[in-house]
């Protein structure tokens, strides 16, 4: 049996018509993207909050809300109220192509804006252009000889390359960001698996044993198992 393809990117879908969302699946899966297809604002908010996308392709048009509104949730500075990655990066894709519905999109934090009707290999274009520069706005992290290079993807420890899954980079990278804090079980289902409750899951152990076995096959001295708690990357 051939392996499941590596993602890509993960993509929301915002488009509350099924066509167009279903057509956009369709060609987004087979270019080996993720893909979230939200046809209402509701989901597309939940989607950007719980599962960690890369990008969100947003209409202006939606059944329960304005895309602009939307946006501007996804925007929000306030961190203690807005959990959504403030890098994450918006396409607006619309059939309202004024200058004024332009302005007030790339206005609101849109890092694009694509007007309908429109090929889908331009629209590929921006979107690999827009997760470039999302990957090359975050800071290469450097933990206890640890080297997270978001930009590439890529984990080097010591000079070895160590080749992860997207759940375990991803795993690595919210561990990484505050390397001696213990990080509790709910915390990185949340944030790493879109989990709103851990349920009776192993999927945060197995992928924590398999992330401390490859970043140190020989000690395992990453990924600490903090008893009862959750886990920290190295000790304080």
């Amino acid at each position: 049996m051939l392996p499941d393809p590596e993602e890509i990117a993960r993509i929301v879908v915002c488009e509350d018509d099924q066509s167009t969302r279903e057509l956009l699946c369709d060609h987004l899966t087979a270019d080996r993207f993720g893909v979230l297809a939200a046809p209402t604002a509701g989901d597309a908010l939940r989607f950007c909050t719980y599962d960690r996308p890369d990008l969100l392709l947003l209409d202006l048009s939606l059944p329960d809300a304005s895309g602009l509104d939307l946006l501007g949730e996804i925007r929000e500075p306030d961190r203690s109220v807005n959990r959504i990655d403030p890098t994450l990066g918006v396409i607006i894709v619309s059939g309202r192509g004024t200058e004024r519905d332009r302005v007030r999109g790339l206005s609101r934090g849109a890092d694009d804006y694509l007007l309908k009707p429109f090929a889908y290999g331009e629209l590929l274009a921006r979107i690999n252009a827009v997760l470039r520069r999302r990957r090359a706005a975050h800071p290469m992290l450097h933990v206890a000889g640890i080297r997270i290079d978001d930009a590439e993807r890529s984990v080097n420890v010591g000079g070895r390359p160590v080749q992860l899954s997207i759940k375990e980079f991803e795993l690595l990278r919210v561990l990484a960001t505050e390397p001696t804090r213990v990080f509790s079980k709910e915390e990185l289902l949340r944030d790493v698996w879109g989990y709103r409750s851990i349920g009776h899951t192993r999927t945060l152990e197995a992928h924590c044993s398999r992330l401390r076995r490859k970043l140190d096959p020989d000690e395992g001295r990453f990924v600490v198992n903090c008893w009862g708690v959750g886990y920290r990357l190295v000790g304080p």
